[in-house]
């Protein structure tokens, strides 16, 4: 069962003194006040059993079906230790590089100006939408192997 709890101030959840949650009653949460402290805090839980665990995601399933089906388990073990290598050695320069002054705000300028193509070639309408989600769908199956 999971449970999930936040603490909201009191304009972002209720601003009336009796909240009206008829419309809400079904659902197992709780709603607590502290005197001392003028916030609010929301308890929901998940009630029922589903059929797939939050844990039992495709890409681990599929890590597992590689592992299981692999002859070369020590090959994995050094790729892995590889990508974790190159992983904290493209931090450490992006870290470099961030420190010089006028590269990283030329770095910034770049990015924005990518996420505001990324936007409006794939984001911004519903066809363009589609075609990234079957980019993305064909991408995930040729690294998956599937």
């Amino acid at each position: 069962m999971a449970s999930v709890s936040a603490t909201l101030p009191p304009p972002l959840l209720l601003t009336q003194r009796k909240p009206n949650l008829t419309s809400i009653q079904k659902l197992p949460f709780s709603l607590t006040r502290d005197r001392r402290n003028p916030s609010m805090a929301l308890m929901v839980k998940a009630s029922g059993k589903s059929s797939e665990s939050s844990t039992d995601l495709d890409v681990i399933s599929s890590i597992q079906n590689v592992w299981d089906k692999s002859e070369d388990r020590l090959g994995l073990i050094g790729l892995s230790f590889a990508g974790i290598v190159a992983l904290w050695a493209s931090l450490n320069i992006i870290t470099a590089i961030d420190k010089l002054p006028v590269i990283s705000s030329g770095f910034e300028l770049v990015g924005i100006l990518f996420s505001m193509w990324f936007t409006y070639r794939y984001l911004l309408f519903k066809p363009d939408r589609e075609e990234l989600s079957q980019i993305i769908k064909k991408s995930v199956a040729d690294v998956l192997g599937q």
